[in-house]
This record gives C-alpha cells, sequence and structure tokens, in this order.
C-alpha cells in the first residue's frame, strides 16, 4: 500500500506540473499520450487503494484565475466528462436508450445568461466552481445573439472556438516566431478573456451552444434533441450533432472521424450524451463526472518505425529544439516522417537513440508525436556545438524543463529580425519568405547570409521534402526570388538594416548620390549629414556601417546577384519639390498608399506620417471626414485635397 500511495504522490505532482504549464504557461513537458497514460495510472490506482489525495486530478477541475476579469461563483459546478477511446465501451455505457453523439470542441466554455430575451451575462468555466465575467467580450462574437425571443431567464453553455482559418488569418501577421500562437485554443483562451474587446472584434470568435441548463415553461418532451432544436430556433449554431443508438454508434463515431481533418474548428474528441433527459439526470453524478455524458477521444492510430536520427532545429532566442526524423509511416491517411520532441527532459525522458524502434500518433489525429520508445537506448548525443554557427551551446533548466541554448549572440538563428527585414515588403519583397520559412531554413544550413536568399536552388532536393514544403511551394519561392532580384537602390539601402535608416532616407541618399552604389558606399560623414533629414547622428551610424568589411563583403555578395531598375536623372522634373504632404484613408487611383508616396517622391515632394505645421496638403478622399488628422489640418489650415485633385496638381497619372 505505501509503494502505491508514494507513486499516487508522484503522479498528482507530475500530471499537475502538465496541466499548469500547457493551460497556463503554454508550454508542454509532456506528450498528450504520455499525459492520458499516467492519468490512467493515477486512476486505476485510487480505485485500488480507496484512496484520493488532495489535489488529484481526477477530483479538482481545472486551475485557479489569474487574470483581473471579474470573478462570479456559478450556480452549480461545471464538472469534467469521464472518458474513454473504446468505441465499444461507448455503445455499452449506452445501452439501450438514444444518445447525441457530439463533437468536443476545443475552446474556452461559457455560460451565458438571457434576460428578458436579451444577452445579460457570459461567464468562463474557469475553474469549474468560479469563473470570469467576459459579457462585453462575448457581445461581440461573430455568432451571439444579442436578443432573442424568449423572455423569461434562459441559461446555456457552449463552446467558444477560433477556426484554423482565422487561426492562420492572425499568425500570418505576428512577425516575431516566438510571439505566433501554438494552437487555436490557446488563441480563442487569450481572445476571449481580453481586458479590452476590441481586441475580441477584431477576431473571429464562434460559439457553439451544447448545452441548456434552464428554460423555465417551455416543454421539451424528455429529450436532449428537443431543446437543441429550441436552442436553434433562438438563434443559437449548435455543436454538429447526430442522433445515435448502440446499433449505429460505430458507424456515426467513423463519420466524425472522417470530418477531423477537414473541420475548420478544432476538436479533441466526442461527447455522447444521453437523450433521456429524466434518466441521465436519474444517474447522479460523482465527485467530478456526470453520469448522463461521456467524452470519447480518439484511439489514436499509432504505427511502429525506426529512429533515423535528431536534427537540432535553432530559433531565434537561442533554444534548439530536438526533431524526431524517422521512417516513413501512414497515419490517419497522411505520410509522417517528423516530430517534435520539445526540449532535452522529454528527449532524455524517452531514453532515444538512432535506430530505436519507436511508436508514433498523431495527437487529436493532426499532431504528429512519439509515444513510446521500445529500443531505450538513449545514446543520441546533446550537441556541444550549435548546428548553424558552430558556437557553444548549454543545457539549461527552467524550473522543471531542461532545454538546449545557443550561447553565440552572433549566430545566424537569432538574426531572424534581420533576415526578415530584408525581405520584407518595403526592401526586397521577397513573396511568401515568412519568419518561420527563414527560421527554418536557417536552422537546417540554407541560409547564412543575403545573398543565399538568391541560390535556395542549391538545396532543391532537402527544400522539397521538408515539412509543410513541395515542389510547388519550391517552384513558388524560387520565382520570387528571381522577381526580387531586379530591384531599387532604396529598396538595398533600407534593406541593409543600416541604424535609424528607414524607406524615406533610404530614397533621399540614393537621390543625392545619382543612385550610385559606389559613391554612397563610400560616402562620408559631410557628405551624409548635408543631405536635407539626414543629420550627422544618422550620417555617423551610416559610415560606421559601411566601415565594416563584412558588410562591405555582404554589399559585394548581393551585388553580383542584383539588377536595378534606371532611375530618372536628377533633372526631371520636380514639381512637388519643397512640398510636404501626409496621405490617410483609403485611394482609388494607386494600388496603394505606398504607390502614391512613391509618386510624390518622385517628383521632389516629402511625405509623412503625421500633420503639423510643415504640412503642405493632406490627402483624403473622405475631404469632409471627422477623422482626427482633418481636424488637425482644418485647425493650422492645411489644404485637404481627394486624390484626383492631386492628380490634377501633378497634370495626370
Amino acid at each position: 500500500m505505501e509503494n502505491k500511495t508514494t507513486r499516487m504522490k508522484e503522479l498528482v505532482f507530475t500530471l499537475n506540473e502538465a496541466a499548469k504549464a500547457y493551460y497556463q504557461e503554454n508550454r508542454e513537458i509532456m506528450s498528450n499520450f504520455e499525459y492520458d497514460k499516467l492519468y490512467d495510472e493515477l486512476t486505476e490506482l485510487e480505485k485500488e487503494t480507496g484512496i484520493t489525495l488532495s489535489g488529484s486530478p481526477t477530483v479538482r477541475v481545472g486551475y485557479e484565475l489569474l487574470t483581473e476579469l471579474p470573478k462570479e461563483r456559478h450556480e452549480s459546478p461545471m464538472l469534467s466528462l469521464d472518458k474513454t477511446k473504446d468505441r465499444d465501451a461507448l455503445a455499452v455505457w449506452l445501452g439501450d436508450k438514444d444518445g447525441l453523439l457530439s463533437w468536443k470542441l476545443d475552446g474556452l466554455t461559457i455560460v451565458l445568461t438571457y434576460r428578458d430575451g436579451k444577452l445579460f451575462k457570459a461567464v468562463t468555466r474557469g475553474n469549474g466552481e468560479i469563473g470570469e465575467v467576459i459579457t462585453n467580450n462575448a457581445k461581440v462574437f461573430s455568432n451571439i445573439p444579442l436578443s432573442i425571443s424568449y423572455p423569461g431567464e434562459l441559461i446555456l453553455r457552449g463552446e467558444a472556438v477560433i477556426g484554423y482559418d482565422e487561426f492562420e488569418r492572425i499568425n500570418a501577421g505576428i512577425e516575431d516566431v516566438e510571439a505566433k500562437y501554438k494552437n487555436p485554443r490557446n488563441l480563442c483562451s487569450g481572445t476571449v478573456r481580453q481586458l479590452n474587446n476590441q481586441i475580441t472584434a477584431e477576431r473571429k470568435v464562434s460559439f457553439f451552444a451544447f448545452s441548456l441548463v434552464k428554460a423555465d415553461g417551455v416543454e421539451f418532451d424528455n429529450s436532449r434533441e428537443q431543446q437543441v432544436l429550441w436552442l436553434k430556433s433562438q438563434g443559437f449554431e449548435t455543436v454538429e450533432y447526430c442522433r445515435v443508438n448502440r446499433e449505429n454508434i460505430h458507424e456515426t463515431i467513423q463519420i466524425f472521424a472522417d470530418k477531423v481533418t477537414t473541420n475548420n474548428f478544432p476538436s479533441d474528441g466526442l461527447v455522447l450524451i444521453f437523450d433521456d433527459i429524466a434518466y441521465g439526470r436519474s444517474l447522479g453524478r460523482t465527485a467530478k463526472f456526470p453520469r448522463d455524458s461521456i467524452a470519447f477521444k480518439w484511439a489514436d492510430e499509432q504505427a511502429l518505425t525506426h529512429l533515423k536520427y535528431i536534427e537540432w532545429s535553432p530559433s531565434r532566442t537561442g533554444l534548439i529544439n530536438p526533431v524526431a526524423v524517422f521512417e516513413p509511416v501512414e497515419l490517419e491517411g497522411t505520410t509522417v516522417s517528423r516530430a517534435s520532441v520539445h526540449n532535452v527532459s522529454i528527449l532524455e525522458g524517452l531514453e532515444l537513440g538512432e535506430g530505436d524502434e519507436i511508436s508514433v500518433y498523431k495527437a487529436n489525429m493532426i499532431i504528429p508525436q512519439i509515444a513510446e520508445n521500445l529500443t531505450r537506448s538513449g545514446c543520441v548525443p546533446i550537441p556541444k556545438v550549435c548546428p548553424v554557427c558552430g558556437g557553444a551551446t548549454e543545457v539549461r533548466q527552467m524550473v522543471d524543463v531542461r532545454s538546449l541554448y545557443c550561447t553565440n549572440p552572433d549566430c545566424q538563428a537569432k538574426q531572424i529580425k534581420k533576415f526578415a527585414l530584408f525581405v520584407s515588403r518595403d526592401a526586397l519583397n521577397i513573396d511568401g519568405m515568412s519568419e518561420a520559412t527563414l527560421e527554418k531554413f536557417i536552422g537546417e544550413g540554407f541560409i547564412k547570409e543575403f545573398s543565399d536568399l538568391f541560390h535556395l536552388d542549391r538545396y532543391q532536393e532537402q527544400i522539397v521534402t521538408l515539412e509543410g514544403f513541395g515542389q510547388k511551394s519550391y517552384d513558388n519561392m524560387i520565382a520570387a526570388a528571381e522577381t526580387a532580384s531586379h530591384t531599387t537602390l532604396p529598396r538595398l539601402i533600407y534593406g541593409l538594416g543600416i541604424p535609424g535608416i528607414g524607406t524615406a532616407n533610404a530614397k533621399v541618399i540614393a537621390k543625392a548620390f545619382d543612385h550610385d552604389m559606389e559613391k554612397i558606399r563610400h560616402a562620408n560623414r559631410e557628405e551624409l549629414a548635408e543631405i536635407p533629414g539626414i543629420g550627422e547622428v544618422l550620417a555617423d551610424g551610416f559610415v560606421q556601417f559601411f566601415a565594416s568589411e563584412k558588410n562591405q563583403q555582404t554589399l559585394d555578395a548581393l551585388l553580383a546577384d542584383l539588377t536595378f531598375e534606371q532611375v530618372e536623372s536628377n533633372t526631371a522634373e520636380q514639381s512637388l519639390a519643397g512640398k510636404t504632404f501626409v496621405i490617410t484613408g483609403a485611394v482609388n487611383h494607386f494600388a496603394n498608399r505606398n504607390e502614391l508616396k512613391d509618386k510624390i517622391e518622385s517628383l521632389g515632394g516629402k511625405v509623412s506620417g503625421s500633420v503639423s505645421a510643415k504640412t503642405s496638403y493632406l490627402i483624403n478622399n473622405d475631404t469632409t471626414s471627422t477623422s482626427g488628422k482633418n481636424k488637425k489640418a482644418k485647425e493650422l489650415g492645411i489644404p485637404v485635397i481627394s486624390e484626383d485633385e492631386f492628380i490634377e496638381m501633378i497634370g495626370g497619372l
């Protein structure tokens, strides 16, 4: 008995730390497979001993709240669901009763209260007993009815979720790879619990009702399905469901399983509930689980394979992540050959070694993971040097996780921002070269210098086999680099990342030296300081940049790959010389505001971001707008002109 209780204490601590890391700190210290395995072991030990330890995850629901949102206690505890991965067990559980089988959506559970036909309150599940009040945020969800026809008090529960399409859209707009959201659930959790609901409104949060708690005076004929249909009649979107019995439940589960990989909303299983309301209530509840419903988690399809090697992938923070590369296997209809091992702690826990026989699966049928290592040779060495720069590495322990880091501050993998600036729209404008792609290519050793971006054809064979890439992606990337290699000198100057030199300064410097790169790279401090808008501080930084032999070599390598657009001589008509413009609002005749800005600058004018006494004109197609810029322009007596008036001013396009 003593050995069992000791093991139970170990399991309670380990599982709670894993849950805390995953839900509160957005990091992963063990796989879903390992968590479920340990959880099941703890459950069995509790049954055998009759003991449930304080703080056990089998009886405690969730964690304490850590935000500044108002808190509120639920009228009745919101319990977790018991779970199974056995399809036959679901049929046995259902017996001779009918049930409703629906998605178990992976988002944030919300309780909505309506009074007098209006949304009165929205509260998160929280720790099951106390939730956070997020009413203002719920009012800007994409599909919640603010008014309904039912006049009484209505209380219902549902899941707030963000779809994969919205998740990808939001992540695409985040330049910093480390700041990107890990999955839609984390994005949704942060979005729903914002203190400023304008942020919530800018993201497409959907709410799917799954349970009616209270609606006095409405007859449902003792049927959960009738409750769902009634909620639909009130304007709610409900979780997709199918009515099932023990004869058709297997085929119905398969119907859901076939949809998992194409479903826009994340789910981590299914939920089965008795249609007979009275029967379900008569079954009562345990300390943690209601007995009228049960969760079904996908019995992850596993495949045996052999580990080929561990690939070490550096990131901008210096963290070097281990990635398992194994002999390709078929899982859930696709071929997989790689899986993240996350950190050194998990690598060591699995005792991985090259050639080991491993069992792999897709968590929630999507993300490749290692389930078990059957051989456990433990012979994978921790690299002493960074695979990108060759600098020394060290293993650091943060709380309970050991991770590998590169100690070289000049490691290329730590300079993602530098490369991201170079490929950005205002610089070389290499379409499709995201920070995530840059990080991967730098980690693989494909990119070490700017010029390497124009020679990725050297790595065609490796690139087309990378996860997330293929021949089409490769072809598009090479074509984009070819297009970007014909550019302008100001774009190159800006893209080099010279301290303090933005797009406008790059243009005036290029113009001042007649777009002659040799003159520019050898310009002295006095020449630069005389250029309007540059000054002594920027001139010093510019000269210091080109005083570096390494920077000069970088430029030489680039000049061998680039061609430049011919630019009109400085003697060309400068009809807007001495005039400063501010542009606001949408444009009609130009592709975007940058194109309009380029036009102004080509005619000798300047473009500023804010209205001041030095502004000559504010260009705004809505000349009667009461925006801040329009108001300030009118206060200062600055003309507000439309795009058409500007075109007339310069004599046409």
